[in-house]
């Protein structure tokens, strides 16, 4: 079997699960194979410990610019779909972050002076020796953009005759969808907050568009789960398991232990879901239409309010790692902060509004590039598009045309629009058309003008959709002479990262002291070191490792950045999201004193 373990949502226990997973079916006699395909975070050998002795750079096709051979056309330019390349005085400029290697620059190029070389985005590493289990994971390098390349040869480690556990990163774009791809089973990993509910609804829709067989399993459960169930039920996607909310298997996991060796009741409990997965019903339910709980109010609204500020000032925050309470901490600051705009960077899975209930005053259709489309009555089924396509998104297995040959057809999910299958052929069958990937809003909110957007399922362009929320906050704060941009941005590091930290004054990076918190926090502090921006360090729970918070901040100061405030454990914060509130509203406990003590050193260094 072929098992990917998704979430929509980071932080809800999908790494821990999937370890957990494979630990317990290895220890019970299964041969398992655990492939870590969240490259932009890989978080399983942190727990796993795995000695690797098999390690292969993955190469994509990037443009070298031949100045004695260019003319300054500028082809290359107009034809790139990406912003990828400008040509400037004659002089032709690639911008690496940008670049999707489609390579469409070099085809156009009439002189030849782009060329295609082969350029290591990252790498995968293996250790077939590893016991109880087979473990891969690839890593894609910082400030990179094509994670899909890294996963498809994690992917090659694939076993027929194993149970293969696909650990995918959050989100449902296109990491997720090639994860995703040629699975016979998907489990859904949430946790029953109305934020673990926002985020699965994305990702069993993914699922279900891809027509693979899909699960639900609730961790944290506290027995009331009906936010999950009620929604499982009416969409007909089975609940496979529910883990149970648990302070020692927190601490422990923080530690990076295997929690089935400590609690042989959580063994037994992942062994009894494994045995529904392959239950799961071969007919897979349709997948329901998308939730539109972002509607223009059509009643009067009134105008924002103006403020005195001559220049504004960005805040960006991030986590790295998926549920360190990135959300939490912007929603509390967007109470504490005055003269501000909120933009939601994190057009994946966008959360915040679920927190600050936006008023919609404006939304916009978002084109996001191109798909091809192939006229199957001019297709010859030559296969060159097929055979030049660098995304694999052209099958010629289409109906037969008058010669008797399969036509070419294009799989949307995988279509990235760079537009080279048209330049391609010959036989004028390709065509493209307009992509509208998702939407873009302007807000009203108790607390000040809101940019934020919704990245439709499984759809490419985040990160020009998250410039575009960036852009719109810009002109709210000049416009309305806001003080501050505060920026709520997606994990990972990978491109809608790039799009939301790029150019900011300043990058709060929220995490928690444990083995993968600090992982992915050293791996956004080296993006931000990339590109020039000051970073500073919150530790949310921090004293459920005190520990790993020394780490942290040992690191922070290594890495010539550190910690300004630290925010305990506190039930007070799910409580306060159960309810729907931030937690200034909920207004009680040590996490809301911490809030405030967060935005007092904000206000100071900037």
């Amino acid at each position: 079997m072929i098992i990917t373990i998704a979430s929509g949502k980071g932080g809800t226990g999908k790494t821990t699960f999937s370890v957990n997973m494979a630990h317990a079916l290895a220890d019970n006699g299964h041969t398992v194979r655990l492939l870590d395909c969240d490259v932009e975070e890989p978080n399983d050998h942190l727990f796993i410990q795995p000695e690797f002795t098999e390690k292969e750079p993955v190469k994509v096709m990037k443009p070298a610019w031949d100045e004695s051979l260019c003319t300054g056309c500028g082809e290359c330019a107009s034809a790139c779909h990406y912003n990828a390349i400008a040509v400037i005085k004659g002089e032709v400029l690639i911008f690496n972050e940008l670049c999707h290697s489609c390579g469409v620059c070099s085809y156009v190029c009439p002189e030849k002076a782009l060329t295609e070389k082969p350029v290591v985005i990252g790498y995968v590493e293996a250790a077939p020796e590893n016991r109880p289990f087979f473990f891969a994971h690839g890593t894609l390098n910082i400030a990179e953009a094509m994670a899909p390349a890294i996963i498809r040869n994690v992917k090659n480690h694939i076993d027929p005759n194993a149970i293969n556990i696909l650990d995918a990163s959050p989100g449902t774009s296109c990491p997720v969808v090639e994860t995703t791809t040629d699975s016979d089973a998907a489990v859904m990993v949430t946790e029953p907050t109305p934020f673990g509910l926002n985020d699965l609804k994305l990702a069993v829709g993914l699922a279900l568009k891809k027509k693979v067989p899909t699960g639900i399993v609730i961790n944290r459960s506290d027995g009331t789960d009906t936010i999950i169930t009620d929604y499982a039920e009416r969409i007909g996607v089975p609940i496979l398991g529910r883990i149970p909310f648990s302070r020692e298997y927190a601490e422990a996991y923080s530690r990076g232990e295997i929690l089935t060796d400590r609690f042989p009741e959580l063994k037994e409990n992942l062994l009894t879901i494994f045995d529904h997965i392959p239950r799961l019903a071969k007919t897979v339910p349709p997948a329901p239409p998308e939730d539109e709980t972002l509607t223009v109010n059509t009643e009067s609204v009134p105008s924002f309010s103006a403020g005195n500020a001559t220049d504004y000032k960005e805040i960006t925050i991030i986590s790295g790692k998926g549920g360190t309470g990135k959300t939490t901490v912007v929603s509390s600051l967007a109470m504490l902060a005055d003269s501000k705009v909120l933009a939601d960077n994190d057009v994946d899975a966008a959360d915040l509004h679920l927190l600050i209930t936006p008023t919609v005053m404006e939304a916009h259709d978002f084109v996001g590039g191109e798909k091809a489309m192939i006229d199957a009555s001019k297709c010859t089924g030559c296969g060159q598009c097929a055979e030049s396509c660098h995304f694999k998104a052209i099958r010629c297995d289409g109906p037969l045309n008058d010669q008797g040959k399969a036509t070419c057809q294009v799989d949307e999910l995988a279509c990235e629009g760079c537009g080279l299958c048209g330049y391609i052929c010959d036989d004028e069958a390709v065509s493209a058309r307009p992509n509208v990937v998702g939407k873009w809003y302007i807000s009203r909110t108790d607390y000040g003008p809101m940019a934020h957007a919704r990245l439709d399922i499984a759809e490419e362009n985040s990160g020009r959709l998250v410039t575009q929320v960036r852009n719109v906050a810009v002109d709210l704060a000049k416009e309305f002479k806001k003080e501050y941009i505060l920026g709520d941005g997606p994990p990972g590091t990978g491109c809608p990262v790039i799009a939301s930290v790029s150019g900011a004054d300043r990058v709060l990076i929220v995490t928690e002291p444990t083995v993968s918190g600090v992982h992915d926090m050293e791996r956004v502090l080296g993006l931000t070191k990339h590109f020039n921006i000051p970073a500073l360090i919150v530790i949310n729970k921090a004293d459920l490792n005190t520990e790993q918070s020394k780490r942290i901040k040992s690191i922070a100061k290594q890495m010539g950045s550190r910690v300004i405030a630290e925010i305990p454990f506190d039930r007070n914060v799910n409580d306060a999201l159960m309810a729907g509130k931030t937690v200034i509203e909920y207004g009680r406990g040590p996490a809301f004193e911490a809030m405030h003590d967060i935005w007092n050193t904000l206000k100071k260094e900037l």
